[in-house]
């Protein structure tokens, strides 16, 4: 009776983090490593785990059909299961198990090696204390204690106007067969529980990259570090716990980066008290400077500036936006009555009121090789630089939506038969805004929630 763990595994780790991610169209850049982590609760009806039981387990649990064995008892026995087997929780990491059987017995009465046989069906429910632990190389194991059993229909054997019980003699004999139950049940969930091959499996697929956008050719490539687990919670109907893994996400532009070497073993997990419902997972978003350069030019080309009450004009002819020594720079050509090159600077941060990448701590410089407009060039930095200041900005809140959206599409889906995924996205937007020379990174933080259900799962 195996619980397919290996699809519970690569369920939580084939998440797939979506977002809205444009590249340099001049080359290939690699955008930073993140780290982040992912938290999911995982919940386990037992009707699914009796039903894998009750799959696994045959109808006819057990046969004896020898007289002279057990020192020459001169009985035979035939145990089936009549209903399905059934668990509940207990409150110490522990199942409740009743087995209710039917039960053919043949009992020989006789001496000197004569005997009469006669045989009768009886009817009786075995119960059973499982304790439950998971070791964190990845194996589960049980002790497995018999609690004793009650008659549903008493053995008799009927010879007609003699009627003789065999109550004792069977008794004995089921208590011998539920100890032996009880080490088989164990043996059992230790050569079948073991998923460290599972989980190596999973850990090498989750470590290949994989496409996010075709149409620039972007990847991410999730590298997983560790897994955190936390302990067994049992309640009447379901188990519960909760599954962390930290990983690194990277994005890449061009051709598909190399896959991380497979493992062949994966590291134990740690064990840990309490992990969170709620888990931060960071992903980037590039913006390269030709789009930068092309809102800027939107907003701003050929846009006039009047000076002195109207008297003079200034006019943007040309604009330009890169990166220089960590800043955003927005170079301007101007004609007019101020004829050069303005540059302003400044260092873009994310303002959520906004939902747009704005520069803050801005600085005007203008190159110039009229000297006499050098008076005149500061009433125009005072315009320009809060024009700057209060309109540019790139966007962001369709790529917040976007993002949303689609992460909580993959949050939503039965990936296998019987295992569905529920989340929710609670936050999402930019939180660090980093500069390159081909563009702009956006790190963008989702808080978010999932959980792991498992329902009618299907058996191969």
């Amino acid at each position: 009776m195996k619980l397919r763990l290996i699809q519970l595994i690569l369920l939580f780790l084939m998440i797939r983090v979506s977002g809205q991610t444009a590249a340099n169209d001049q080359g290939i850049y690699n955008f930073p490593k993140i780290k982040s982590s992912i938290t999911m609760p995982v919940s386990i009806p037992l009707s699914e785990i009796s039903n894998m039981i009750n799959a696994s387990v045959k109808d006819l649990i057990y046969q004896d059909d020898s007289y002279t064995d057990n020192d020459n008892d001169q009985f035979k026995v035939k145990v089936w299961k009549t209903r399905p087997i059934r668990l509940v929780g207990g409150t110490s990491q522990n199942l409740l198990i009743e087995v209710p059987l039917k039960i053919w017995a043949e009992k020989g009465i006789g001496t000197l090696g004569v005997y009469t046989y006669q045989n009768t069906t009886f009817e009786t429910v075995m119960y059973f204390n499982s304790t439950l632990s998971v070791k964190n190389n990845w194996s589960i194991t049980t002790s497995t204690q018999p609690m004793g059993f009650k008659w549903v229909t008493k053995p008799v054997l009927d010879y007609g106007r003699v009627k003789i019980p065999i109550t004792s003699v069977v008794e004995k004999s089921l208590k011998e067969q539920q100890q032996k139950f009880c080490t088989t049940i164990d043996q059992q969930m230790a050569s079948q529980l073991n998923f460290q091959p599972y989980v190596v499996m999973a850990w090498n697929s989750f470590s290949q990259p994989f496409q996010i956008s075709e149409e620039y050719n972007t990847w991410l490539k999730i590298t997983p570090v560790n897994i955190n687990m936390a302990p067994l919670k049992f309640y009447g109907n379901q188990i519960d716990t909760s599954i962390g893994i930290n990983i690194y996400s990277e994005t890449f532009t061009g051709k598909k980066p190399e896959s991380t070497l497979p493992v062949t073993s994966v590291a134990d997990f740690s064990a840990i008290p309490q992990l969170t419902d709620q888990f931060l997972l960071q992903t980037t978003a590039n913006i390269p400077f030709s789009e930068a350069t092309s809102i800027a030019q939107k907003m701003f080309l050929n846009k006039e500036f009047e000076l002195r009450e109207g008297k003079t004009k200034v006019k943007i002819t040309d604009i330009n936006v890169y990166e220089r020594d960590h800043k955003i720079i927005i170079e301007a050509e101007t004609d007019g009555y101020v004829k050069g090159t303005a540059l302003i600077s400044g260092v873009p941060v994310y303002d959520d009121s906004k939902k747009k990448i704005v520069l803050s701590n801005t600085k005007f410089k203008l190159k110039t090789s009229n000297i006499l407009q050098k008076t005149a060039a500061l009433l125009f930095q005072g315009k320009i630089v809060k024009m700057i200041e209060s309109e540019y900005g790139i966007p962001t809140e369709e790529l917040e939506n976007t993002s949303k959206k689609s992460t909580e599409e993959a949050f939503n889906k039965e990936y296998y038969k019987g295992l569905k995924m529920k989340g929710k996205v609670f936050a999402l937007k930019p939180s660090q805004i980093l500069l390159n020379s081909s563009g702009i990174t956006a790190v963008i933080d989702t808080q978010a929630t999932l959980k792991l259900v498992v329902n009618g799962l299907q058996l191969n």
